[in-house]
């Protein structure tokens, strides 16, 4: 068992366990994102994403109250355009470093996710919601939209009549609905729910690792050209985990009835 505290940013804490990286936001009141946060989420992501230690990550808020309740609007009030323009830039670098990330990220939902927190969940490859989580995208009531990627992940998600419904009223929706819309993969009892995303986790840290990496690339990178283009790159995708030493390492496994040890390479 591997058991290793990482040194704690500002407003990120990390625990690394079992090939498995928790990493907490805290920032009070609600793990609101600023400057700061953004900066330090895509710092430490490129950590984990380099450490072979690593096999998936957990990310979460701190408390019973909020994921992230969203940005805070304290620092961006009094900005100009240009300073709204390099504030939205850094925003985009974190959410798109989640999303890219070469290993997986769950999404451990245990309260509010608002604007920024809800572009942050659905950065995420998966997302397990407390029962008592709710998600929203009000920027319209702020006379803005969102600004961190929401507007072309959720239609991806939910399709764009619903993600539609979602950004123009700007409404709260609770876990069930958001379940339904397959915003989420699951929804556990709120006490429940950092056990639940540490179990997924650990299941997917004891997949292939460049499989799995390849898998995440296929998927990801598929979702945003044509069809033909798409199927050329799950190809590829193949034949670079093909290639692998644990892919004969999975397959000599299978055939002799014991659990592969995987090398991740």
């Amino acid at each position: 068992m591997l058991n290793q505290q990482v040194k704690n940013d500002q407003y990120l804490q990390c625990l690394i366990e079992n090939k498995v990286a928790v990493v907490t936001i805290s920032h009070e009141p609600g793990n609101k994102l600023n400057t700061k946060v953004y900066l330090e989420i895509t710092r430490l992501f490129g950590e984990l994403e380099e450490n072979k230690e690593v096999h998936a990550i957990v990310l979460t808020g701190e408390g019973d109250e909020a994921f992230v309740a969203g940005a805070d609007i304290n620092e961006m009030v009094d900005l100009d355009t240009v300073g709204m323009m390099d504030l939205t830039k850094i925003t985009r670098e974190a959410f798109s470093k989640i999303e890219n990330l070469n290993k997986p990220v769950i999404a451990a939902i245990n309260g509010v996710a608002r604007g920024g927190g809800l572009e942050l969940a659905l950065s995420c490859d998966l997302r397990i919601a407390s029962e008592q989580a709710q998600f929203a995208f009000p920027e319209i009531n702020l006379g803005v939209i969102p600004g961190g990627g929401g507007t072309q992940r959720i239609q991806k998600v939910v399709g764009q009549g619903i993600a539609k419904e979602l950004l123009y009223f700007g409404e709260f929706i609770d876990a069930q609905r958001a379940y339904e819309l397959q915003i989420v993969n699951k929804v556990v009892p709120h006490n429940q729910i950092l056990t639940e995303a540490k179990a997924w986790a650990e299941k997917l840290a004891q997949k292939a690792p460049v499989a799995l990496r390849m898998m995440k690339l296929a998927v990801n990178t598929g979702a945003n050209v044509d069809l033909e283009s798409a199927l050329t790159i799950e190809a590829t995708s193949y034949d670079g985990a093909f290639a692998t030493q644990d892919r004969k390492e999975a397959m000599s496994a299978f055939l002799e009835g014991r659990k592969p040890v995987y090398k991740g390479k």
